[in-house]
C-alpha cells in the first residue's frame, strides 16, 4: 500500500492596510472615544440616568477596541515576510516592505523551536519562569549562506575523502517554508549535508577514467550537479539554491601518504614519458640533419651507437661527462 502525499502548500500574496492610515484612524478613534466621555456631563443623570450609562459603557468600549486595534501595527523590512495566520489558518504572506496594520488577531508566533531547551527569564512578579525559544512569523527572504561541516565519505571508487562545501539559498515559498517542513533552516542544513554525500559517491576523487568527471576536475560541473540536488531536495520546503561549491576536498589522513606517493609516482613518469618523447626528437632531427647535409656517413651500427650515446645524455637524471675521441671514427 503507497504512503500518503501530502499536497505543497501554495503562497496566497496578501496586501496589508498602510500603517499611517491605520494610525490616523486609531488616533481619531480614540478622539471621538474622549469626546463620548466627556459628553456624559452634559447629560442630566436624574433626568436620563440610563443614557448617561450608555455613553460611560461606549466610551469605555471603544478604549478597548482603539488599544486592542494598536496591536495589529507591524513593519516589514526589504527582503522581508509576514505570513498571516489566524487561529491556525492560512491567510496569506505580506511582501510588501513598510508600515503595515493587520487585524492584531493574526498570531504573532508559529510554535517553538523544534529540540529547543527551555530558557530561564526573571518574572516581573519575582522568581523565575521557563520559557522557550519561538518561531515568528516574520521570514528573511535574503540570502543566506550555509557553510558545511567537514564530512568524511567515501568517492565512487570508495576511497575516504573529506569534503565540504557552501550553499547559497533563500526563502522562496513562505508558505512551504512554514507549514511545510518543521523548521526549514534545520531542513537545509540536514538536506545539504546528505546532498553533499550523495554527489561525493557519485564521483571519483581523481584519476578517472578518459573523458571522465571527477571531484578534483570537475570543478563547474561537480557544483552544477550539486545544486541540482539540492535544488530538489529543498524545493520541498519553499527554498531556492542560487549558488553551491566545493570548498574542502582532500583524502582522508589515513590514506592520504600512500596517494600523495601515488601522485608523485604518476608525476615522475609523466615527466620521464616527456623527456624520452623529445630525446627521440631530439636524436631524430640530428641523424636527419648529418645525413642531409652530408657531414658524415654512417653506417647502421655507428647510427646506433650515436642514438644510444644522445638518449644516454638527454634522458639521464645527472649530467653526462664528455669523451672526447682523438682518433678516427672507427677506433
Amino acid at each position: 500500500m503507497a504512503a500518503p502525499q501530502s499536497n505543497p502548500t501554495v503562497e496566497r500574496d496578501r496586501h496589508a492596510l498602510n500603517g499611517w492610515l491605520a494610525l490616523v484612524l486609531v488616533v481619531l478613534w480614540f478622539i471621538v472615544a474622549v469626546a463620548v466621555f466627556l459628553s456624559i456631563g452634559s447629560i442630566d443623570a436624574d433626568d436620563n440616568p440610563g443614557a448617561v450609562g450608555l455613553r460611560v459603557v461606549g466610551a469605555v468600549l471603544m478604549v478597548a477596541i482603539g488599544i486592542f486595534s494598536s496591536f495589529g501595527f507591524f513593519t516589514l523590512e526589504p527582503n522581508e515576510a509576514r505570513v498571516l495566520i489566524l487561529f491556525g489558518a492560512y491567510k496569506g504572506t505580506v511582501r510588501m516592505s513598510g508600515f503595515h496594520w493587520a487585524n492584531p488577531l493574526f498570531a504573532r508566533h508559529r510554535g517553538v523551536v523544534p529540540g529547543s531547551t527551555p530558557v530561564a527569564t526573571k518574572s516581573p512578579h519575582g522568581g523565575t519562569r521557563l520559557t522557550q525559544l519561538k518561531l515568528e512569523t516574520k521570514l528573511s527572504l535574503r540570502a543566506h549562506n550555509f557553510n558545511s561541516e567537514t564530512l568524511k565519505v567515501n568517492d565512487k571508487r570508495g576511497n575516504p575523502v573529506e569534503i565540504a562545501a557552501v550553499v547559497v539559498w533563500r526563502v522562496d515559498d513562505t508558505a512551504q517554508a512554514v507549514f511545510d517542513v518543521e523548521d526549514y533552516e534545520s531542513y537545509v542544513q540536514v538536506q545539504s549535508e546528505s546532498a553533499i554525500r550523495s554527489i561525493a559517491s557519485v564521483y571519483a576523487y581523481d584519476h578517472g577514467e578518459e573523458h571522465e568527471v571527477t571531484l578534483r576536475g570537475g570543478g563547474d560541473e561537480v557544483s552544477h550537479e550539486l545544486a541540482k540536488e539540492l535544488g530538489v531536495r529543498l524545493g520541498k520546503a519553499g527554498v531556492v539554491v542560487d549558488e553551491a561549491r566545493l570548498t574542502h576536498l582532500a583524502y582522508a589522513p589515513e590514506i592520504a601518504p600512500a596517494m600523495l606517493r601515488r601522485q608523485q609516482a604518476e608525476a615522475v613518469i609523466a615527466a620521464r614519458k616527456a623527456i624520452v618523447l623529445g630525446a627521440v626528437s631530439m636524436v631524430e632531427m640530428a641523424l636527419n640533419e648529418l645525413e642531409r647535409k652530408d657531414v658524415v656517413k654512417l653506417d647502421e651500427e655507428r647510427k646506433a651507437a650515436m642514438v644510444s650515446n644522445l638518449l644516454v645524455v638527454l634522458c639521464g637524471t645527472e649530467e653526462a661527462a664528455p669523451v672526447i675521441n682523438t682518433g678516427t671514427l672507427y677506433t
